[in-house]
């Protein structure tokens, strides 16, 4: 089971049918929603300010979740994959997102519904993305439109898959 640490009174909070690796480490003021799953070596550090996320939402091994000191939060919603090696500081997600392998989003930007950022792209502070767009590069800048068919094709479908790969870990 995951490492699981209470902080200034705080004590995270799982939702139904996650799954967390036994090296993830959630800390603190952490809300996990239902049909989540928080991969190896994950951190969510609920430790300075809260971390609220949604339904059916993958945080994939190496990712880092933590906010500033009474400046920001992390607020995740629904269908979201925040890829392996990424970093979410103090940003809001909003549904049907995908934070590529290695990306970084930081203190207060807030990232549309159906937008992906790709690999290892720098989302700087205060940056709000627009809906349904592909944002990559260092800084951030928007590269093209997402079609809706493409949402479902890759957003959703990750989301899923994740629900799938978590219940092979369930059942051992």
């Amino acid at each position: 089971m995951a490492l699981i640490i209470p902080v200034r009174g705080f004590v995270p909070k799982i939702g139904k049918n996650c799954f967390l690796a036994e090296t993830a480490v959630i800390i603190g003021d952490v809300v996990i929603g239902d049909d989540c799953s928080i991969w190896f070596n994950a951190v969510l550090r609920g430790d300075v300010n809260s971390i609220s996320i949604g339904n059916k939402v993958n945080i994939q091994d190496g990712a880092v979740l933590h906010t500033l000191y009474q400046k920001s939060k992390v607020f995740i919603e629904d269908n979201v994959t925040v890829g392996h090696n990424a970093t979410v500081h103090g940003a809001i997600i909003h549904s049907n997102v995908l934070i590529g392998i290695g990306a970084t989003v930081l203190d207060n930007a807030e990232i549309a519904e159906n937008t992906i950022i790709a690999a290892n792209a720098l989302v700087l502070s205060d940056t709000k993305t627009e809906p349904g767009s592909i944002y990559g590069g260092v800084p951030a800048k928007k590269i093209k439109n997402i079609e809706p068919h493409q949402t479902k094709e890759m957003i959703e479908k990750i989301a899923e898959n994740y629900i799938f790969y978590a219940g092979w870990y369930k059942e051992s």
